[in-house]
């Protein structure tokens, strides 16, 4: 071999190998997230969110990868899994729904990789325990938004209330947590009701609510979902107020729900309505990051829940990735797992669309009640209730 080819070998042999490894240094960020199924009006805003993730972090390249888990908990596992096993992922973003969060844990908490829900479910943090100890969540919790709910309610002069939701892990979650927070602040839950996210009619359940009499209802549903409640409701001429959750807070329930859906309150996170929150909100400068450069790649009014809380997953990630750093190296994928997962409960004081997140060895969502908002649909759209 002559000089030329020889230096050629070699500088191909010494290419080669930095780019393996570049690729083995690489941070590896996985993402369940329900993009088809009945949660897809959730999971696709959260995708257009991460797609808008920066690709380095703390001087180091990041991959996403984004795995669609059908809006099922069985895919949800099996997209973890081959995040975990095929890929070598050092934290997990997901999934959009409670039971699919729920379904995900085991795994990631048996092999160390920290996971950071986008789903709303106090059950997936709380209470604290060796499988929690891996999972966070961005989303303001059941807890946080029924006791804005029924806080609201008490202030109204409601004195009964009622309850319809999901036949699932996240309208159990809500009954429990909307059940506390009523009783709490004086109010007598006079029904409770559930219903399939598949289902085509819910007219037995809400005349089994207006039979009741109460003077108003929490919806624990999520997505266009929960939407039919509503219109249920508007026909059988209830007259009450409504209430939901911010699992309805995307254009899409808008669409779907119409004329329905004026006046109904939904607690929210404050992401969804940033512009229209007040300059002494600590994070509002953070919460118009978040709103800026999302409506600058998607345009206006389309601003949803579920893309705040996917952004918050970013923020803390932000933050958490440079000081794991200092201790590990994403090519020993467990001892960085191990160390991120560390920096993530070690956070304090983060702005953020959601609100300011501090985490502690017990409290793995970190927000307070400056993480929900109470909005009123006016005219199919969202408007902040001072």
């Amino acid at each position: 071999m002559n000089c030329s080819n020889l230096y050629r070998a070699v500088f191909t042999l010494a290419a080669l190998t930095l780019a393996a490894a570049s690729a083995h240094s690489q941070i590896k960020i996985g993402v369940v997230l329900s993009t088809t199924g009945p949660a897809a009006s959730l999971g696709i805003p959260e995708q257009k969110t991460v797609e808008l993730f920066p690709k380095q972090i703390g001087g180091e390249a990041v991959q996403y990868i984004i795995l669609d888990d059908a809006s099922d908990p069985t895919g949800a596992v099996k997209a973890t899994k081959k995040l975990v096993t095929e890929d070598g992922v050092h934290t997990v973003i997901g999934s959009t729904t409670t039971p699919s969060s729920l379904a995900m844990r085991d795994t990631l908490a048996d092999a160390g990789v920290p996971q950071i829900s986008v789903a709303a479910g106090r059950s997936i943090v709380y209470p604290m325990d060796d499988k929690r100890r891996w999972v966070f969540n961005t989303a303001p919790s059941t807890a946080l938004m029924a006791n804005a709910i029924a806080r609201h309610m008490k202030d109204q002069g409601v004195k009964k209330a009622a309850y319809i939701g999901f036949d699932d892990a996240f309208g159990e979650d809500w009954s429990i947590n909307f059940a506390e927070s009523a009783k709490a602040n004086g109010i007598e839950l006079v029904a409770s009701e559930r219903y399939s996210r598949a289902a085509t009619s819910v007219t037995g359940q809400t005349l089994h609510i207006r039979a009741a009499k109460p003077d108003a209802v929490m919806i624990g549903a999520s997505g266009t979902a929960a939407a039919l409640p509503e219109r249920s409701f508007n026909q059988i001429g209830y007259k009450g107020k409504l209430y939901q959750s911010g699992g309805v807070a995307n254009p899409d329930f808008l669409r779907i729900c119409g004329a329905d859906c004026n006046g109904t309150i939904v607690a929210a996170a404050p992401g969804l309505v940033a512009p229209q929150l007040p300059d002494s909100a600590s994070f509002k400068a953070a919460a118009m990051r978040f709103a800026d450069t999302y409506q600058a790649a998607h345009g206006p009014k389309t601003l949803t829940q579920f893309g705040a809380n996917a952004w918050d997953s970013g923020v803390l990630l932000e933050q958490a990735i440079p000081v794991a750093l200092k201790s590990a190296k994403p090519s020993d994928r467990k001892a960085f797992s191990a160390a991120l997962r560390d920096a993530l409960e070690g956070l304090k004081n983060v702005p953020a669309a959601g609100g300011v997140y501090t985490m502690t060895a017990t409290d793995h969502n970190g927000l307070d009640e400056q993480g929900v908002v109470l909005v009123e649909i006016v005219n199919g759209d969202w408007k902040l209730m001072k």
